[in-house]
């Protein structure tokens, strides 16, 4: 398996792909980002047919402790986002898997 997927290397696939300057390429990138980003701030889903959907989750705060010193402590209440794989994404993930199994 070969590294991280990162955002230069996906800037580098829609130009190799697509055939834009790596600006533009960059430019595209940024704003799917930034409208995914903006949609998950509101507070409302992303959902991308046949990969996944994002959502947002309020958690409510809670005790827990520390886990150095034992310390009773509040953790404060928060949003965390969720992705949840399309049933196409999770199959075609564990066929891939299933492949590589000795």
């Amino acid at each position: 398996m070969e590294g991280t997927l990162t955002k230069d290397a996906l800037i580098e696939m829609i130009r190799d792909k697509v055939g834009y300057p790596v600006k533009e390429a960059k430019e595209i990138l940024e704003i799917i980002l930034e409208e995914i980003k903006l949609k998950l701030e509101e507070g409302k889903e992303v959902k991308i047919s046949g990969f996944g959907k994002w959502t947002v989750k309020e958690k409510r705060s809670r005790p827990g402790r520390n886990p150095h010193t034992g310390d009773r402590i509040e953790i404060s209440a928060r949003r965390v986002v969720t992705f949840h794989p399309s049933d196409k994404l999770r199959d075609s993930v564990n066929r891939s898997f299933e492949n590589e199994a000795p």
